[in-house]
C-alpha cells in the first residue's frame, strides 16, 4: 500500500508498471493478434508527489498554427448529461458488445484507435481495417461513437509519442472525418498526454503547449469539413506527480494548456475530457475535507472521483467554464492480480455497483452550473467487454478485466444490472 514514508519507492515502482490509461508497461495487448489490432487503454491511478504550487511558463512552440475564427454554435454543449461506456469493437463479437451496450441503456461507446496500426508503411497510406465495420456497426444501432486517437505512426515520431509536425496527424483526422462524415460525432485527441508513456518516455511541462498546437490542428482541420463534429482536448490522467520519466501533474498541466499563447486553446476544443481517479475510495469522499478510510490510495485529491469538481475549478478559473467536460474514463477495479492495482482488491462486486450508480446520480444531480445547465455532457464507464478479452488469454484478473461490467464468460456483473435498472428510470 501506499504511503508518504515509502512515495519515492513507489513512484519507481509505478513508472515500471504503469502505462497510459492501462497498466503495466509490458503487457499483452487486450485482445488476441493479429498484432495491428488497435488495442483500448486502462485507468492507471498514478501516486502524487509533494505538491507543486508553482506555475512555470510555457514557450510557444517554433511552429504555432494560426489562430482561426471559431465555428458558428461553439463551443457545441450538451443540454442533457449522457451516459456512455467505454470497450473494444474489434476482434471480439461486436454484435453482441453492441447488443449489450444497448441492453444497458447506455447511448455512448468509445473506442480507441492507434494511428500507426492504420497508416503506413509510408505516409498518407492508410488502411481502415475493420474501423469501417465498426462504424457502421455501431451507427446502425443508434449508438454514439467517440473515437480516441493516440500512438503516432513511427515515420512521424520514432517512440510513437505526439507526431513532430501536427500536421500529419491534421491529415489524419481529416481523412477520418472525410470516410465516416457524422457515423463518428465525437473525436478525442489522443489520451494522457501527461503521462510520459503517452508521449515517448518523458514529459514536461513545454509539452502542454506541443498538445496545445497539435489539438489546434486537428480541430481547425475536423471543424472545416463538418463543425457539428464535437472535438475534444485529450483527458490528463490524474495524477499528483511530476517527473520527466512518468508524468506533470495534472493541475499543473491543465493550467500550462489554458495559459499557452494567451490562452489560445480556448478556440480549439468544445469540451475538455478528464479521467477521474476513484482507487478503492467511496464516490462521495474526497480528500482532504472528506478522505476515504481505505488502506492507502487515499491521501490526494488525485485518487478520488470528485477530482473532477478541481477539474471544474481549475477550468472555471482559467476562462474556459463555458466549455463542458467529458468523463471519458471512470470506474472502479475489483479483485485483480496486476501489481499497482492492489487496491481494487478492498472493493467488492457489490461495492463497486454502488459506486458507479453513485458516480452516475452525483453527476446528474450534483454538477449543474448556476442555471441548472450540466457542466458534465457526457460520462464513459471504464469498461464493457475487457474480462471477456482477457478471458480468452487465461488472465480473467488483469486489471482491466477487473474494471469490467461484464464477466469473462460474458454474464452481466452486479454493476451491469444496477447501471440497467437505474438508466430504465431515467427514461420513464
Amino acid at each position: 500500500m501506499f504511503r508518504n514514508h515509502a512515495l519515492r519507492s513507489a513512484l519507481l515502482a509505478m513508472s515500471l508498471l504503469m502505462a497510459a490509461c492501462g497498466g503495466p508497461a509490458a503487457q499483452p495487448t487486450a485482445v488476441p493478434p493479429p498484432p495491428t489490432a488497435p488495442a483500448t487503454s486502462a485507468p492507471a491511478t498514478v501516486a502524487p508527489a509533494a505538491t507543486t504550487t508553482a506555475r512555470p511558463t510555457v514557450a510557444p512552440t517554433a511552429s504555432a498554427a494560426p489562430t482561426e475564427v471559431p465555428p458558428t454554435g461553439f463551443p457545441i454543449v450538451l443540454d442533457e448529461m449522457q451516459q456512455g461506456v467505454v470497450g473494444h469493437l474489434y476482434y471480439t463479437d461486436r454484435e453482441r458488445v453492441l447488443t449489450l451496450t444497448t441492453i444497458a441503456g447506455f447511448s455512448w461507446f468509445r473506442q480507441q484507435i492507434h494511428w500507426r496500426d492504420m497508416e503506413g508503411p509510408t505516409p498518407g497510406d492508410y488502411k481502415w481495417g475493420d474501423l469501417d465495420a465498426i462504424v457502421a456497426d455501431t451507427h446502425a444501432r443508434g449508438v454514439k461513437l467517440l473515437i480516441s486517437i493516440v500512438r503516432s505512426p513511427s515515420f512521424y515520431n520514432p517512440t510513437n509519442g505526439l507526431p513532430e509536425d501536427p500536421k500529419m496527424m491534421g491529415n489524419f483526422v481529416e481523412a477520418l472525418v472525410k470516410r465516416y462524415g457524422k457515423q463518428i460525432p465525437a473525436y478525442e485527441i489522443w489520451n494522457e498526454q501527461n503521462l510520459a508513456h503517452e508521449t515517448g518516455g518523458r514529459i514536461t511541462l513545454d509539452d502542454a503547449g506541443k498538445y496545445v498546437e497539435l489539438l489546434i490542428e486537428c480541430f481547425t482541420r475536423i471543424k472545416a469539413i463538418d463543425p457539428s463534429i464535437i472535438v475534444l482536448a485529450g483527458a490528463p490522467s490524474s495524477t499528483g506527480v511530476t517527473d520527466p520519466a512518468i508524468a506533470v501533474a495534472d493541475e499543473e498541466y491543465y493550467r500550462a494548456m489554458y495559459d499557452y499563447r494567451d490562452g489560445v486553446i480556448k478556440d480549439f476544443f468544445d469540451a475538455q475530457a478528464v479521467h477521474p481517479g476513484g482507487a478503492a475510495n467511496p464516490t462521495k469522499t474526497l480528500w482532504p475535507d472528506n478522505p476515504s478510510n481505505t488502506q492507502g490510495w487515499n491521501d490526494d485529491e488525485t485518487f478520488y472521483f470528485r477530482h473532477v469538481e478541481n477539474v471544474r475549478r481549475f477550468m472555471v478559473e482559467e476562462g474556459v467554464g463555458d466549455h463542458q467536460i467529458w468523463i471519458t474514463e471512470y470506474g472502479w477495479a475489483t479483485r485483480n492480480e496486476t501489481p499497482g492495482y492492489e487496491f481494487g482488491n478492498q472493493v467488492s462486486l457489490e461495492q463497486q455497483s454502488a459506486y458507479i450508480i453513485d458516480a452516475m446520480q452525483l453527476a446528474r444531480e450534483g454538477y449543474v452550473d448556476e442555471n441548472g445547465k450540466p457542466w458534465i455532457g457526457v460520462m464513459f464507464l471504464w469498461n464493457m467487454n475487457f474480462a471477456v478479452l482477457w478471458g480468452a488469454q487465461n488472465q480473467p484478473l488483469h486489471e482491466q478485466a477487473s474494471f469490467g461490467i461484464l464477466g469473462p464468460d460474458w454474464q452481466p456483473r452486479l454493476s451491469f444490472l444496477a447501471i440497467q435498472s437505474y438508466l430504465a428510470t431515467l427514461k420513464d
